[in-house]
Formats: structure tokens, sequence, C-alpha cells
């Protein structure tokens, strides 16, 4: 591989990328439910082995942890559908605020484009006759999402508790496959990997508690209703970078015209939204992460895009725990250590073209500076 050339070992690299992302496009419904549950695996390890050290039987021991996710799980979604449910209860006030604000919408359309209420509806008749015919492929599509769902979370559990019971096993797997040179390099990555994803999952279940509490508590202050709702929302949506932060934005809002005519409120759900996210990106989360997981943004949005094409919900959030891992291993590596470079966030000197930019630029500069004297001079 050393005295392979460059370009050579560069497009085998690019064409591994690509395979990559061919394997994990057509395997997703395999790979997303087996790369959670190592994950979660090794967010579970410090509890098993906390266990095992006052001698309780690894089965027992690793039964006990899967049960701490489940009614961790659990409780998170009892809360939630609480809360949809208090949500749900008072349709009659959200049909007369939706009513209310459609009004005000409609008007103000016919105001600015003499559009009439009536041209409006007929408009919408419309487009429900279409949507309406397209109605069973979107009852089929949700019906295969929602199998897809209950496959993945039946499988978790299982997977879990076999990484789990056979991780020594795994162990020596991914040693036998290098020298034993080799081995100590291997045992640094495969420690880097515990202690990032044990950093990233743990810190974004605190997340989740804290923008809740902290977002729904706010929001109660200024008198909105289901502030709670609206904040364990778009605490949960948050968990897909970037583009979860908006989703969660518009359902905020969404749910505050349903229960709402005042239009102040909007407002004051979308700046509470900026001020706590401003706290967590800023201040809260980088202190609960620390400097564990380092990926820049550019890289962080192109892989959200890219795992949301290849796998889906699933993908867009394992993305970030997936390149952080990616770029242990890269760093570790002699020969691709520049995409190693390429995911961290640290913004190195100027390349060497740019670095004789910047002197042909300052020697033109001091050569008309040296002209502007002699001119001066005579």
């Amino acid at each position: 591989m050393s005295d392979m050339p460059v370009t050579v070992r560069r497009s085998i690299e690019l064409l591994g990328l690509c395979a990559l992302g061919v394997v994990v496009n057509v395997g997703q419904s395999v790979i997303m439910p087996l790369l959670m549950a190592v994950f979660l695996s090794l967010l579970l390890l410090p509890v098993l082995r906390w266990l095992r050290a006052r001698r309780v039987p690894e089965v027992i021991a690793i039964t006990l942890c899967i049960v701490l996710v489940l009614l961790i799980a659990s409780g998170i979604t009892a809360f939630l559908l609480y809360q949809i449910g208090g949500f749900l209860s008072d349709l009659d006030a959200i049909q007369t605020n939706l009513t209310a604000h459609w009004n005000s919408l409609s008007e103000w359309i016919s105001a600015k484009t003499h559009f009439t209420m009536k041209q409006q509806m007929a408009l919408i008749k419309q487009q429900g006759t279409g949507l309406s015919e397209n109605i069973s492929g979107y009852f089929r599509d949700a019906f295969s999402s929602v199998s897809n769902i209950f496959i993945f979370l039946g499988l978790l559990p299982i997977y879990i508790f076999l990484i789990l019971y056979y991780r020594n096993l795994l162990i020596h797997f991914i040693y036998m496959w290098f020298d034993e040179t080799q081995h100590q390099r291997v045992k640094e990555v495969v420690r880097e990997t515990e202690v990032i994803v044990k950093y990233y999952l743990l810190g974004l279940l605190i997340q989740i508690t804290y923008l809740t509490v902290l977002l729904g508590g706010i929001l109660l202050l200024f008198g909105i209703q289901h502030a709670i709702l609206i904040g364990v929302t778009f605490a949960i949506l948050n968990l897909i970078p970037y583009v979860g932060a908006l989703i969660g934005n518009l359902i905020g809002v969404l749910l505050t015209l349903t229960t709402s005519q005042e239009l102040w409120q909007i407002w004051a759900v979308l700046g509470t939204i900026a001020f706590v996210q401003f706290l967590d990106n800023n201040i809260l989360m980088p202190r609960i992460v620390g400097s564990k997981v380092r990926i820049n943004a550019l890289v962080s949005i192109v892989g959200i895009v890219l795992g949301g094409a290849l796998a889906d919900i699933s993908g867009m959030i394992l993305s970030i725990p997936v390149m952080a891992v990616l770029k242990i291993i890269f760093d570790k590596s002699r020969h691709m250590r520049q995409w190693g470079l390429l995911l961290g966030d640290t913004r190195p000197e100027p390349a060497l073209g740019e670095h004789i930019t910047q002197v042909r630029q300052e020697l033109e500069r001091r050569h008309d500076d040296e002209i502007d004297k002699r001119l001066l001079d005579d």
C-alpha cells in the first residue's frame, strides 16, 4: 500500500467511500439497527462493568442494562403521548383558532392580490381533489414506515444483548485484521470510540431533558398553552442536527397557532426557541460534550443530508457519531489522515499556493510604496 502511487491510492479511497454509501443505502434496514445497537452497547458498557464488578451474573447484568434502556425510552414515550393527548383533548378550541387565523389570512390575501375568498376556496378544493386521489399511496407509505420502525425497535434489544454478550469475541475479531505491531493503535481507536460515543449519546439524553425543562418553563411564564409539548417536541427533533431545529421551530409555530389567536405569542415562541438554542449551542452542550465531538459545520451539514438520503431519519441522527468515529480511525491511520483533517474543525495555516500569493502581494505592495516614495521625493 505504501508503494502505491498517490493518485491510485486516492482513487481506491474514493471508490471505497462510494461502495460504502451503496451498501448503506441498499442494506439500511439491517445496518441502521445494528449500528444503533453498537452505539447503545458502548453507552451501556460502564453500567455492565459496574454490575459485573459486584458479581452480578453476566446474562442478568446485560438484561438489566437493556431494561434500563427500555425504561428510559418508555418514560420519554409516555410523557410525549400524555402531552399529545392533552393537546388533542381541546379540539373545539383548536378548530376555532384555526378558523380565525384562516379568515385573517384570507382577508389579507384578498386585500393584497384581489384574489377573493371564493376563488381561494375553489383553489383549495381543487388541490384537495388531487390530494384525495393519492391518499391511498400516502397511507401505504405511512404503514410501511411504521412497520419499519417497529422492526427497528424490535431488533434493537436483541442486537444489544448479543453485542454485549459477544463483545470480547468482536474485539478479538477486530484485532485479527491487523498485525501485532498495530494492536496498540487499534486499542487506542477502540478506547477513544467508546469514550466519544458515550459522551455524545449521554449528552443527547441530557440535552433532551434540559431543553424540555428550559424551553417549556420559559413558555409557561409567557402563558403559552401546551408549552411543555412544544419543549419536548423541539428537544426530540433537535436530535437531528440543524434540520431538526428548523422543523422544531415550524411545529412550535403551528402548535401556537392552534391554541391562540394572538400573534405576539408566535413571536414569543420563536424568540424563546432562538434564545434557548443559543444557550444550547454556545454554552450548555459544549460544556457537556466538551471537545470530544469536533466535526466542522460544513462536513456536519453535508453528512446529515447524505445520511438522510442514504438511510432516512436514522441516517440523519447517526451521521454525527459515525463521522466522529471515522475521524478517530482516519487520525490513527498513516495513509488517511487527510480525511481526518477534512472532518475536524481545526483551521490550518494557508496552503503553499496561498503562501506564494501572499508573498507576491506583499512584494507588490512594497514595490508600489517605493515608487510612491520616489515620486514624492522627486
